[in-house]
């Protein structure tokens, strides 16, 4: 196979419309009974919906749901930190404003993979403590906010590709309060993980610094130039996400010299080409995707398409079906084994996990009397599966993980 022809394979799972197929393919072998890990019970994914569809309502009364984005995270006790941070700042134009978000939001996603258990945030103005997604969110605000990424002295809210290629595990281990009373899971594979970001940004020069110094956030100029007449779909923010960062991910799966990311193998996947067997997920980065449609908002551009993208293959909406009923383990003694991201059984999880949010969607929006253009799965997301997912973690599990034991190295998860 040349080397164009792989090239091409590796391009066709780049995108969120290869996630919803392969994912999707994997749901029609569960309801036939032939996956190896898996069964799926139909009937209980209208009792769940109801469930969903209740959280909404007691949460969001007018029905006025967000997007499932990192920005939710920066809201504590009802205070938006960074709308008040931003707005406090001189910005030089509303694209300067962005690049900004686009650094904190590129950054603080990527530092957002399973904390664990164990591991905590103090909040030195709030005195808060705050765990799992939530602290490494208001971490990585703090330390955005203290100028750990940037580049440029007196000029604290950037991150700088310079700055975060040279950035250290002890540096990462300082902001983020980690020692051994206070332990993070995958600490070293997320400062690789900026590092490689920071190298990544600095050889692009050509999509990451059009309008200033290579950063992360110079990809608003990149997508901003990609729209047309004001309006860019947000399948495109995912695309752009994964082939200009594709060398941020660790050497996992590569075809036609790309790395994959987010892309595993599954023997069930059949397929006649280079693509055979492999499941594409992406979560981290449509995660971001969806992260970056605010900053795009607030910039004026207008965002179309939001349900081109999938639900996250992670474990708050994957332990929702779970511990619903939807999702039943074969063997159940395989949920307390650790299980590592590349296996069959963690694949499955996850691919299942994407293709019953699709189910589910339709049915909350059925219960609460909404459209999907007003209701797209970026606000079922955030308003209802989501939180009922960790709602159950905390009613079954003592320390409220997830119903499955994953081995996590900071980069999936």
């Amino acid at each position: 196979m040349s080397p164009e022809t792989e090239r091409s394979a590796a391009l066709s799972l780049m995108n969120a419309a290869a996630v919803r197929e392969r994912a999707h393919e994997l749901l029609v072998l569960a309801l036939g009974d032939r996956l190896a890990h898996f069964a799926v019970d139909l009937d209980r994914l209208a009792v769940t919906a109801h469930v969903v569809a209740e959280k909404i309502r007691v949460s969001y009364p007018q029905r006025d749901v967000p997007f499932h984005a990192r920005w939710r995270h920066f809201v504590v006790d009802g205070i938006d930190l960074w709308a008040q941070r931003a707005e406090a700042a001189a910005w030089a134009s509303p694209a300067a404003r962005a690049r900004a978000a686009f650094d904190l939001a590129i950054v603080s996603v990527l530092l957002d993979a399973g904390a664990g258990t164990a591991w905590h945030y103090l909040d030195p103005e709030t005195g808060l403590v705050v765990g799992r997604s939530e602290g490494l969110a208001l971490a990585s605000l703090r330390m955005f906010e203290a100028g750990t990424f940037s580049g440029h002295k007196g000029a604290p809210l950037r991150a700088d590709a310079s700055r975060l290629a040279a950035l250290t595990e002890d540096d990462l281990a300082r902001g983020l309060q980690v020692m051994e009373s206070n332990p993070l899971v995958g600490l070293s594979g997320r400062a690789e993980l900026l590092a490689r970001l920071g190298a990544a940004v600095a050889a692009n020069p050509k999509v990451f610094g059009l309008a200033d110094a290579p950063r992360p956030g110079g990809l608003y100029d990149h997508l901003a130039a990609e729209a047309r007449d004001g309006v860019l779909p947000a399948p495109r923010i995912l695309e752009a996400l994964l082939l200009h960062l594709a060398p941020v991910w660790p050497s996992r799966i590569t075809l036609g010299g790309l790395p994959l990311g987010d892309c595993w193998r599954h023997p069930a996947i059949k397929r006649g080409d280079a693509t055979d067997g492999l499941v594409p997920l992406h979560k981290l980065s449509q995660w971001l995707a969806y992260s970056l449609i605010e900053p795009l908002q607030w910039a004026g551009i207008r965002v179309t398409e939001i349900d081109g993208l999938t639900g996250l293959a992670e474990y708050r909406n994957g332990g929702l079906f779970v511990d619903s009923g939807v999702l039943a383990l074969r063997e159940p003694d395989e949920a307390y084994l650790p299980q590592q991201v590349d296996s069959p059984l963690v694949v499955e999880w996850r691919a299942l996990t994407v293709a019953l949010l699709d189910r589910i969607a339709p049915l909350v929006r059925e219960e609460l009397g909404v459209s999907a253009e007003d209701f797209p799965l970026a606000r079922v997301l955030e308003g209802g599966t989501w939180s009922v997912g960790r709602g159950l973690a905390r009613d079954k599990r003592p320390d409220a993980g997830p119903p499955i034991a994953v081995v996590s190295d900071g980069t999936v998860f």
